[in-house]
This record gives C-alpha cells, sequence and structure tokens, in this order.
C-alpha cells in the first residue's frame, strides 16, 4: 500500500477518535451540568413530618426508621433545598421562638441514661438567622403578634438526630421553630400556613416527633407485636391523612380512637399539624414510612405535596 494511502487511513482514524472524544466530554459536561440543577431546589413543593422516636434512633442500626431516613435523599427528596426550617417536638415556649445562631449551631444532648457514645455525636450545621427573621416576619404578618428570636439556642435531638441521617454533610442551613404545647393542633396548622410562603423560596419545612408517642407504654417485644390502642390510633391516623381529613387530625383529641392514650401530652404530635399546615388546604398527604418498636412506638412518617 502506498505510503499517502496510510496517511489518508491515519488522518480518517486521528479525526474520528477526536470527534469521538469532544462528543462524550460534551455529553459528560452536560450530565454534570444537569446534575448540578438537579440537586438545587429553587422551590420546594413538599412538607414532611418525621417521626424520629427513640434518641437510639442515632446509633441503633436495627431500626428501620433509622434505614429509611439514611436513604431520604435517594428515594424520597432529591432535591437540596436553600435551608430547612424543623419544628421539634422538644422545643416548648409560651410565644413562637426561632433559632438565630450565626455559625455552627449547638448539638443539644436533652436525653439522660443513653450510651456514651451518643454524647460525642455533634451535628454542626450553620444556623439560618436570615431565615429566622424571615420565620418572624410571616408569623407576625399572619397575626402572630409576639415571636421571639434565641441568638444561643442550638439543635435539639428531635431536630439533629433525623437531620444527621438524612443530611450527614451539615452542609445546609438549618433553623429550628418552637412549640407552644398549651394552644391546640388547629393553632399549629395556622403556624404552618403562615410559613406556606417559604417553599416558594427553596425552604424544607419538616415537623419531627412521633405518630404515637406514650413512654411509659413502651415494652420490649420479642415477637414484634403491637399493642392493639396504638395500632388503631396509628390506622385512624394514616386514613384521615391520606383520604385528606385534615380536619379531623386537627381534631385528633375528639375525633381519633385512644387519642389521650396515643398523646398524652401534644408536644410530638403537633409538628405534624405545621407540616400540615405548611402544605396547604389542598395538600396530598402520602405514607413515605412505617415501622413499629417496642410495641407502641410508631415511626410512621408522612410527605405533603402541595396541590398545583
Amino acid at each position: 500500500m502506498r505510503i499517502d494511502h496510510w496517511i489518508i487511513i491515519i488522518t480518517i482514524t486521528l479525526t474520528s477518535l477526536i470527534s469521538l472524544y469532544l462528543y462524550h466530554r460534551l455529553v459528560n459536561e452536560e450530565e454534570r451540568r444537569g446534575e448540578k440543577m438537579k440537586g438545587v431546589a429553587a422551590k420546594v413543593m413538599e412538607t414532611f413530618y418525621i417521626s424520629h422516636g427513640s434518641p437510639t434512633l442515632s446509633i441503633d442500626e436495627s431500626l428501620a426508621a433509622r434505614h429509611f431516613l439514611k436513604s431520604f435523599r435517594d428515594t424520597v427528596y432529591g432535591l437540596k433545598p436553600s435551608s430547612i426550617l424543623i419544628v421539634s417536638g422538644h422545643w416548648e415556649t409560651s410565644v413562637p421562638t426561632v433559632n438565630a445562631v450565626s455559625g455552627p449551631s449547638d448539638t443539644i444532648y436533652d436525653f439522660y441514661g443513653f450510651p456514651k457514645e451518643m454524647y460525642k455525636l455533634k451535628y454542626p450545621a450553620l444556623g439560618a438567622p436570615e431565615l429566622a427573621m424571615r420565620v418572624k416576619e410571616l408569623l407576625m404578618a399572619s397575626g402572630f403578634d409576639h415571636v421571639d428570636v434565641d441568638k444561643k439556642r442550638g439543635l435539639d435531638h428531635g431536630a439533629w438526630v433525623p437531620l444527621m441521617l438524612m443530611y450527614p454533610e451539615a452542609d445546609i442551613p438549618v433553623c429550628q421553630l418552637s412549640l407552644q404545647t398549651d394552644k391546640d393542633a388547629t393553632y399549629h396548622y395556622d403556624l404552618g400556613r403562615a410559613l406556606a410562603p417559604l417553599k416558594e423560596e427553596g425552604v424544607l419545612i419538616v415537623g419531627s416527633g412521633a405518630a404515637t408517642h406514650n413512654l411509659r407504654t413502651l415494652r420490649q417485644s420479642k415477637d414484634g407485636s403491637v399493642a392493639s390502642w396504638a395500632l388503631e390510633f396509628d390506622t385512624w391516623l394514616k386514613d384521615s391523612l391520606l383520604s385528606g381529613r385534615f380536619e379531623d387530625v386537627n381534631h385528633y383529641q375528639e375525633k381519633a380512637p385512644n387519642a389521650k392514650v396515643a398523646h398524652p401530652w401534644p408536644d410530638h404530635f403537633h409538628p405534624l399539624h405545621v407540616a400540615m399546615g405548611a402544605a396547604g388546604e389542598n395538600a396530598k398527604a402520602e405514607l413515605i414510612h412505617h415501622s413499629w418498636d417496642l410495641q407502641t412506638l410508631s415511626y410512621a412518617s408522612y410527605k405533603f405535596t402541595t396541590a398545583a
């Protein structure tokens, strides 16, 4: 074969390889750009109620709820919010109060007599003082006349334990809002409604409590059995939410079976009402996790999607 023929063949081959390289490079850049865009939430359509159960959720690999929360970004909500507003059953105040921490939040160990390793865990997410001021603005504009700001308080275990599993990098600013347990469920639903505009600003609103919460009834169970009263309340809650009977859930003390046994104190239930209210009147509820522990502790967790 003549030399000029070899030159032509080599030239064509090199041109093809260069073209193939450039094509794959372009495709990879487009994929990376798409992944980056997909990872940022300019607007959030969902709110969540997470049952955080026992503080041992932070270390106990046997709990199904732990694995659910660790897979949260892959299986439930993959976008990265601009910030997180969380309402925990472990912060009660006389008036709505937000923490406005500058810098990393302190990890509050508001539990006693648990394994020592739990007291070494840290969740140093940055505070969100701008979000705190926005929360105060929205609440006051909606008729909540007195809203306090706490510039020192960190995150209690009802906040940092689930967030540590959901967002382990601690790279999303977090603001926490308190409950008023001397107020009823409708009050907390209205609290959530006032906060609904935050979703348009990329804020993820999370209520953290427990679908059933009566610590005096917790018992070890070798066969995984569930107390009948707890199952009845939990089933009523699921049926009410999935069928859109939010008003019934707001009046759960009159409507639900075994309400006073399931929640002797409303601290772990009111975060549900805040998340429900923030989603909007015609929101759709979805059960995203369900498991039990210690016979009466339901880890039922829900997603509320705002109506289009």
